[in-house]
């Protein structure tokens, strides 16, 4: 794989990752795009599957109702 490719693939080699400890700005940096990417992934199943959310909307609600302080 050229050099180029590589670099636009988004990441560096996974050998070089091995070799330098992560630093806690590139874990936070990674875990929010993560997160990002999850939440993108749910709001499409949400759009695709109305039905499946209605009825965890209303087992939520169901929930709610029956919870006691």
């Amino acid at each position: 794989m050229p050099d180029g490719a590589k670099q636009q693939r988004g990441g560096p080699d996974p050998q070089e990752a091995q070799d330098a400890p992560e630093t806690e700005a590139q874990r936070r940096r990674r875990r929010a795009q993560f997160l990002r990417e999850l939440n993108e992934a749910k709001a499409l199943r949400d759009r695709v599957q109305p039905r499946r959310v209605k009825a965890a909307r209303m087992r939520q609600a169901m929930r709610m109702r029956t919870f006691r302080w």
